[in-house]
């Protein structure tokens, strides 16, 4: 599965992003389990955790506006072209890339109420005036987490 706030996208073209940290230019796609990581505007700063028992996202308060008024669309592929990027464990294990042009399986699906879809999955979602004090205690709880487009998060507050 992919995300985007394009429905138009006929084909995905492997590039390399300015922001990689990877060589090689990919198609990238997620797993059902790690959707749930993209159900937010694209250059949305967010920190996840997850365990056994729960799941975790934060977001900035200056992005709920946009959380609401955002038209997020998924897209579907055959998972033939695709293979799992990096390890498990090591940031890896959720994504998959595919190193061809692919087709969609079909139209873009309007993804909907993102504040829905997390109540609907059971995932707490909190909102905070800056993400790093929250980051710093996931980075160091010992539970699974991710960090996505923290360029864009407010700096850190001086204390």
């Amino acid at each position: 599965m992919h995300f985007s706030e394009d429905p138009g996208i006929a084909r995905f073209v492997p590039h390399r992003a300015a922001t990689a940290r990877q060589a090689g230019e990919y198609v990238w796609a997620v797993d059902a389990g790690r959707a749930p990581d993209y159900w937010f505007p694209r250059q949305c700063p967010r920190v996840l955790t997850w365990s056994a028992a729960s799941r975790v996202h934060a977001v900035e308060y200056g992005w709920l506006e946009r959380m609401r008024t955002v038209e997020l669309y998924a897209y579907r592929f055959d998972a033939a072209p695709f293979r799992p990027f990096g390890e498990e464990g090591e940031g890896g294990g959720h994504a998959h890339v595919a190193t061809e042009t692919v087709v969609p399986l079909g139209p873009a699906e309007r993804v909907g109420d993102l504040f829905a879809l997390h109540e609907e999955a059971g995932i707490e979602l909190r909102v905070l005036a800056n993400l790093w004090a929250f980051w710093d205690e996931v980075t160091a709880s010992g539970h699974d987490f991710s960090g996505i487009r923290l360029r864009n998060a407010l700096a850190r507050s001086v204390e």
